[in-house]
């Protein structure tokens, strides 16, 4: 049956930065449907193959399309004996998006992110399959009011302290600033070592200074 095609859900927030060492990646851990809470808790950033793919949109096209490339990209490794470049992982999975727009669409928006031979890289995808190598990303109505942030303190040379900062920032401008309320986030990174989780929060639930 053809999925009916619709805008993904914006009440998401999804951001990254990608630093000269490290790219750093959050976003919100709701999942909704229509004007309903799903679940509060929801991991939307997959680690395969020493990447991030940040997820957002339509709940079940997340899901489904992120398992389905969790499984191909390692697939690719076992018959190649290597794994795809953080460009090459982003661009294959643009492919599939761009293959599936027209007849049975995925609403996900996404940002893939990798430390690899080429150094650290951060890539912008949408529901439409466009995609965009860049140093700074946001998805969702979360990029309102993170974007200018980013863009007034981002620079080549951040350090992860920095980075991570930046992030908190972020998250604090859409508590303040956003009507609805989008509760914890989650945050990882990655660097020559491979991806890792950053806490975020304290253990009463508040975001560390």
């Amino acid at each position: 049956m053809k999925r009916k095609f619709a805008p993904a859900p914006m009440t998401e927030a999804s951001f990254g930065l990608a630093s000269k060492d490290f790219v750093i990646l959050a976003t919100d851990c709701q999942q909704v449907f229509s004007v309903i809470r799903m679940k509060d808790d929801a991991d939307k950033i997959t680690v395969v193959e020493n990447k991030l793919f940040a997820v957002t949109g339509n709940g079940a096209d997340a899901t489904y399309f992120m398992g389905y490339m969790i499984e191909d990209l390692k697939l690719h490794t076992l018959r190649n004996d290597r794994a795809l470049t953080t460009k090459a992982a982003a661009t294959w999975t643009r492919t599939n998006l761009a293959q599936a727009l027209r007849k049975n669409p995925f609403q996900v928006d996404m940002l893939v992110a990798g430390v690899d031979e080429d150094g650290p890289q951060l890539f912008f995808l949408d529901t439409y399959a466009s995609m965009e190598k860049v140093n700074r990303a946001a998805h969702g109505y979360g990029a309102m009011f993170t974007l200018g942030l980013m863009d007034r303190f981002w620079h080549p040379e951040l350090t992860e302290e920095e980075g991570i900062a930046l992030i908190k920032n972020c998250i604090k401008e859409l508590e303040l600033r956003f009507l609805v309320n989008l509760g914890r986030y989650t945050c990882k990174i990655v660097d020559k070592d491979g991806p890792r989780v950053v806490e975020l929060y304290d253990n009463d639930g508040r975001l560390k200074p």
